[in-house]
């Protein structure tokens, strides 16, 4: 490999990868960036020891992670913000450090490419992990959501979003053998291609069963920040007017959708909160769903979704089963204040939901199903995938609602970077998205992953739209995650690999006690 394999250059390259990286994401939206920022993480990270491996993988987490949370630090400041990039990174340090282990005594026998389709292997892994833990981890900033606006984003109807990640990954394999072997790999480049190629031919649907006339009601707030709703009376009174004006332009809505946090006064409880909400209930005269937080169970609060019906009546609820850690609830807060007392700015903790929930709309074409999740859920594949299997057992067909609240990341690329989490899951899905924020963004997903136009950050706003509605399975959602599944039987083949010819003692049939050339650059340089 020459000069790359220097250990400055290795960590100027993946480097430079993470940003890649953090270019592909909204609003940078320079998704086609993934494939090259993997290609150079994977280059850096060719024939390394595992200590090395796990530099460069820190340092290209860093890379990415770094800019693309940045909106997390918009208003509690830069510990909070560094502390979660640091966290996210560390995830691709030890994706680095296991490549490094499983893919040199490949190189030592002589098999480069199966070396470097570990790369893709161990990217959907280490994904996976990230989004799991701990305390149920954070998937936010994935490969797969970077590419909303591409074909690969077909493939989430076959296999989710780890399907997306695995086919952009192994989109770089070939330029990582090419530069790394300086010979045509022409199998690659034949995966590579299928890769691409096959993501045209994935089926999405544009239309369905039936359809709704659906209203999205974004309130806006008086301030952005942590304290964006100091005046909740004034947050809920916003969403009132606007259910009024949407009710004014039109007299043939199906339902209206309100975001997260819309009424943060108990509306179950406060008296004046539900006279407000009946106020719009009763300018509609269709169902409305309603963000709320409620004041139960004592002492903690729960973040829900409230469905009222024309008419009154105790309304339907959905409460939110993954309450975001460290800013909905602080676990083992009297650990964590010894690095920060930020951590008593969550004063109430949330309770966590237990189950899904599926709403029975009366549409004009029939009933359908309205299908809550409430802020980041929306990144987590399971959650997601329990509430449309649940919801396609009722049998009627189905739309996916996401509420948000995005007040507390001003005017950052957040609100878009979660929109286009929404993209995605309409396509694994096959089901459209009535997506909805306090300030923005807002707007509708159709199955296949197209949008209507979206409303502007921090201004009222509704949007109306007639939204396609469908039911049935997707294979995504019959297989479940098979991607996942498939890629860590192949890292045990690996693993399996590795532990047999450590056993035999061998490298190439013949025992092999020197270092080579790269290992003995490495140690002469890192002390590795």
């Amino acid at each position: 490999m020459g000069v790359i394999s220097r250990l400055p250059v290795r960590l100027a390259l993946a480097l430079v990868g993470g940003l890649c990286l953090w270019l592909s994401f909204p609003d940078h939206d320079l998704a086609l960036m993934a494939v090259v920022g993997v290609a150079l993480i994977g280059i850096a990270m060719w024939d390394v020891t595992a200590r090395v491996g796990a530099l460069l993988g820190l340092v290209a987490g860093l890379g990415c992670f770094v800019p693309t949370l940045s909106w997390s630090g918009i208003f509690v400041g830069t510990f909070p913000w560094m502390a979660l990039a640091v966290t996210e990174s560390l995830y691709v340090a030890a994706m680095g450090a296991v490549l490094a282990a499983v893919q040199r005594p490949l190189l030592r026998r002589g098999h480069p490419l199966p070396a470097a389709l570990l790369v893709p292997v161990l990217w959907v892994l280490q994904e996976w992990v990230r989004g799991t833990l701990p305390y149920g981890g954070f998937p936010w900033a994935r490969i797969a959501f970077s590419q909303a606006d591409t074909p690969f984003a077909r493939w989430a109807a076959v296999g989710g979003a780890p399907l997306i990640t695995l086919a952009v990954a192994l989109v770089a394999v070939p330029l990582v053998l090419v530069v790394v072997t300086r010979r045509p790999p022409w199998v690659a480049l034949g995966l590579a291609v299928a890769a691409t190629a096959g993501a045209f031919v994935v089926p999405v649907p544009t239309s369905g069963e039936a359809s709704a006339q659906v209203g999205l009601v974004q309130g806006n707030v008086p301030r952005a920040g942590l304290d964006f709703n100091a005046e909740r009376r004034k947050v809920l009174e916003n969403h009132v007017v606007g259910t009024e004006r949407l009710a004014e332009r039109h007299d043939d809505l199906d339902l209206v959708i309100w975001p997260e946090n819309s009424s943060d006064i108990d509306p179950l409880r406060n008296p004046d909160a539900a006279a407000q909400v009946q106020r719009a209930l009763e300018a509609a005269g269709v169902p409305v769903i309603v963000g709320a937080i409620l004041d139960e169970p004592a002492p903690a609060v729960s973040n829900a979704s409230l469905y009222y019906r024309p008419g009154g009546g105790e309304p339907e609820r959905y409460v939110k089963q993954h309450p975001v850690p460290f800013a909905e609830y602080v676990p083992h807060r009297d650990f964590y204040r010894l690095f920060s007392s930020k951590v008593d700015l969550v004063r109430v903790g949330f309770a966590k939901g237990d189950r899904n929930a599926a709403f029975t709309v009366p549409g004009r074409d029939g009933d359908f199903s309205a299908v809550p999740t409430i802020c980041f859920e929306v990144a987590y594949d399971g959650l997601m995938r329990s509430a449309v299997k649940d919801a396609e057992a009722k049998g009627d067909p189905s739309l996916l609602v996401v509420q948000t609240n995005n007040a507390t990341f001003g005017y950052t690329a957040e609100s878009t970077q979660q929109y286009a989490i929404s993209r995605i899951r309409a396509i694994e899905h096959g089901r459209s998205v009535a997506h909805v924020s306090t300030v923005g963004v807002s707007g509708f997903v159709n199955p296949d992953g197209s949008t209507t136009p979206t409303t502007e950050l921090f201004t009222a706003a509704q949007p109306v739209d007639d939204v396609v509605l469908r039911s049935g399975l997707t294979l995504s959602d019959r297989l479940g995650p098979w991607v996942e599944w498939a890629c860590g039987l192949g890292l045990l083949v690996a693993v399996g690999w590795r532990l047999r010819h450590r056993a035999t003692g061998s490298v190439g049939g013949e025992p092999r006690t020197d270092p080579s050339p790269t290992e003995q650059t490495e140690e002469a340089t890192t002390g590795a």
